[in-house]
């Protein structure tokens, strides 16, 4: 299964991050996005992310150029036609996922796979909405795209293994390790971590120590490379709030219950650096 254009579905901080790496490892790419103005940050973002390279001497401005050039972006959905794969990097919210999955499964062509970078909503379940089922998979990246090494790989019931393959070996092409995961909510990674950061809001919630402690003492006593609740903020607690409710509704077992204080940082649009301000001030 030759994959030679790659589509990626929403120019947020994962689509755009992803354009990157696939655009990078010199694959044509296309960032398709409902707004033209988040297509432009999207390209903002990837221009000051390679430029940076640029500056630790890791890449030529030749290079960025190349990179850069083979990034195509279009708010017509139809234009991802080409794509041999298409990456869904859309809000985890499922029912916006399933209307953007069964549109471009009309627009590919019968042979391309359609994968989602879904952070723990159910691969066969989303599969099920197309009509391709078998050439559908879960390809769960890590932020920030261009850093992090980790791609999840997970199979709903239907995927075939030749997908499968197919996808792990289109991680290690892009520079990144695959791991194959079952399906299950929260996959393998935010099964583990989630809960984790969950616990950090409901310590920070019950005053037992201040945001800046919490993530201090996982830091030195943990030997974590930033503490949770910073974590929080870059993941966005949108987000996090999604998954430990998908946790919560799937297994029905109170240790997944979201912190009261985490719905409330929701509600009130803190949501973490895309906002500009979570568990700590980003506008300045």
């Amino acid at each position: 299964m030759s994959i030679q254009t790659i589509g990626i579905i929403g120019a947020g901080i994962m689509g755009n991050g992803i354009a990157q790496v696939c655009a990078a490892a010199g694959f044509q790419t296309i960032m398709n996005d409902v707004a033209e103005a988040a297509l432009e940050r999207g390209m903002k973002t990837i221009g000051g992310s390679l430029e940076r390279l640029v500056r630790k001497g890791a890449m030529t401005e030749a290079d960025q150029a190349t990179v850069m050039a083979r990034i195509r972006t279009t708010t017509s959905a139809e234009d991802l036609a080409a794509a041999d794969l298409v990456i869904e990097a859309a809000t985890e919210n499922e029912a916006l996922k399933v209307k953007i999955l069964q549109n471009v499964d009309r627009i590919l062509r019968p042979g391309a796979i359609i994968a989602t970078n879904t952070s723990s909503i159910s691969i066969t379940r989303l599969a099920a909405a197309t009509g391709r089922a078998d050439r559908f998979v879960g390809m769960h990246f890590f932020n920030p795209v261009p850093v992090m090494a980790l791609v999840e790989v997970i199979s709903g019931l239907q995927t075939s293994e030749e997908t499968a393959q197919a996808v792990a070996e289109l991680a290690r092409r892009l520079g990144k390790t695959p791991i194959g995961v079952k399906n299950s909510a929260g996959f393998a990674v935010n099964r583990i971590l989630c809960p984790m950061l969950n616990e950090a809001i409901f310590t920070l919630q019950e005053g037992i120590a201040t945001a800046e402690e919490i993530d201090a003492g996982m830091k030195l006593g943990c030997n974590h490379p930033i503490g949770p609740l910073a974590l929080c903020d870059m993941v966005g607690l949108d987000t996090l709030l999604a998954v430990m409710n998908v946790l919560y509704t799937t297994f029905n077992d109170p240790k997944y219950r979201p912190a009261t204080l985490l719905q409330e940082m929701v509600d009130a649009g803190r949501y973490g650096r895309k906002s500009g301000r979570g568990f700590y001030n980003y506008a300045k």
